[in-house]
């Protein structure tokens, strides 16, 4: 296979991610005011970096947000597709090799030149890390090298379809070689992107200034702060007084309050993000497939949606939403029979004994009610649970390592690369980088590894269902309710465009009306 630049997202995907009346886009502040230069805006966001600023780690995802990191390709959620960014084109040069032309006349924050060598420099200190990026490691790239001063070349150990999407990952942001000549990672005026960053304040926030010389155009906005807070009602009481001008995932308890104030627009957006109760299938009694079939049969999806949700979720089908392409054809939202759960805990050999643990992140705050309807539930069958709410990275080790029973969290499909193989390939293939379940299984791998190398979008969609239906016959988790992203945003922001991935939030573009 022979391919080059444009390459698109599948007209699938594209059908995926415009559902909502508002598409995916959700473009806000026509004020009919004229922007305002001098601004500054304040963006809470509901995560703190967690391992300084090291690309490979969601670190990147702030320096992404914030306006700072560019990488070589970039996914455009309003046209659906792959676009360039500090690649101008690309192409497929052999089975295993791809190379990307760099763009020309692009410079650091910090002056340097952006050349193939600079570029190879940023991506092998990724590959290199301890823990690589999901989307970029060596088990999916085998090499990277400056074939001249303007042309990077990806070496794949197999066929690989997907490189140019890897590419688009905030994992793959581009530094200069002056962010690794210390111990860590350092960003601060190493960016090529519309903003860059001066100060912060370690788990609280990160200050960043306009960057005069940015290649991609005038920025409009003179700087911003991004807050790291992790309680929603606090990041949705900010934006409603006016302390924050942006706030990211805004809890559905908030939602009432901020969408009768005229100072306020909230934005949704479907999303390929699937709340999830996740059971540890290494550790008993979540080893034995019959117990955890008794746990589906326990929960009430359709109760659990109308309740905590509100009705701003939809009860899970599994673990992809009907509407995606890759979707389990048939599927539908498993009803509770708390006979059937019953029966399937005797068949397990269970008996009461040690309550079982529910961890809920308190990022989300509706985690902690999500939590307590399942206790009853699972009460009802006579399995007792008991909730303990914790900072996402505080429990991250334990799930990792596998020490802890049952944990609430949600799980963007596309946030690695946007195509769901980075989901399915890192949270549940035995050598999974992030398979909290400790779910391991031959057949499921074969046909993760199978789509992996499939160029054909249908025939990859159809082996991402029967992978699917492998995870659901054996019950490995719950998936819960399929969620919108909901942000908020006051009225005098122009130009505002909302990605439910929340990857790009400060552009150059953004802007604000004058006091």
């Amino acid at each position: 296979m022979r391919s080059s630049f444009p390459l698109s997202v599948s007209v699938g995907l594209v059908a995926l991610l415009s559902l909502s009346a508002c598409g995916f886009s959700g473009e806000s502040g026509k004020s009919g005011q004229a922007a305002d230069p001098n601004q500054r805006i304040v963006v809470d966001n509901f995560r703190a970096p967690v391992a300084d600023w090291a690309l490979e780690s969601d670190a990147a995802y702030i320096l992404s947000l914030s306006g700072c990191l560019e990488t070589l390709t970039r996914y455009d959620e309003t046209q659906g597709k792959i676009v360039p960014s500090l690649a101008t084109e690309w192409k497929q040069v052999s089975d295993l090799e791809w190379d990307f032309t760099i763009r020309e006349g692009v410079r650091f924050q910090d002056g340097a030149a952006l050349d193939a060598k600079a570029v190879v420099t940023s991506l092998q200190n990724v590959l290199d890390a301890e823990v690589p990026a999901r989307a970029f490691s060596p088990k999916v790239v085998k090499a990277v090298k400056a074939v001249d001063e303007h042309t990077v070349r990806v070496t794949t150990p197999t066929e690989s379809p997907l490189v140019p999407y890897r590419l688009a990952s905030v994992n793959t942001g581009v530094l200069s070689p002056a962010a690794f000549k210390g111990a860590t990672v350092d960003p601060f005026g190493h960016c090529t992107g519309p903003f860059k960053p001066v100060s912060e304040k370690p788990k609280q926030s990160l200050t960043l200034d306009r960057n005069e010389d940015y290649w991609g155009g005038k920025v409009q906005l003179a700087g911003a702060e991004i807050r790291f807070i992790t309680d929603g009602a606090t990041r949705t009481a900010q934006v409603q007084t006016g302390e924050a001008d942006v706030s990211l995932s805004i809890p559905v308890s908030g939602l009432a309050a901020l969408e009768s104030d005229s100072k306020v627009k909230v934005l949704k957006a479907d999303s390929p993000r699937t709340a999830t109760l996740y059971m540890n299938n290494g550790r008993a009694p979540f080893d034995d497939v019959d117990f955890r079939k008794a746990v589906h049969s326990a929960l009430d999806l359709d109760a659990l949606a109308a309740s905590v949700y509100e009705g701003a979720a939809i009860p899970a089908t599994g673990p992809f939403a009907p509407s995606e392409p890759w979707a389990i054809k048939g599927a539908g939202t498993p009803k509770q029979d708390l006979d059937a759960a019953r029966k399937l805990l005797a068949s397990a050999g269970y008996t009461a004994g040690r309550p079982l643990e529910i961890i809920a992140i308190v990022e989300r705050a509706e985690f902690a009610d999500v939590a307590t309807v399942i206790q009853e539930n699972l009460k009802a069958v006579g399995v007792p649970v008991k909730i303990t709410t914790k900072e996402y990275a505080a429990v991250e080790p334990d799930l990792l390592s596998g020490n802890y029973d049952m944990v609430l969290s949600q799980r963007n499909r596309l946030i690695d690369i946007a195509d769901p193989i980075g989901f399915l390939t890192a949270d549940y293939t035995c050598d999974g980088t992030y398979n909290l379940s400790h779910f391991c299984n031959a057949d499921y791998d074969k046909k993760v590894n199978q789509a992996a190398k499939t160029a054909d979008a249908e025939e990859r969609y159809r082996l991402y269902a029967e992978a699917g239906q492998i995870l659901q016959d054996q019950a490995v988790n719950v998936w819960l309710v399929n969620e919108q992203a909901i942000d908020a945003v006051r009225t005098d922001l122009q130009a505002h465009v909302q990605d439910p991935l929340a990857r790009y939030v400060l552009r150059a573009e953004s802007a604000k009306s004058g006091s």
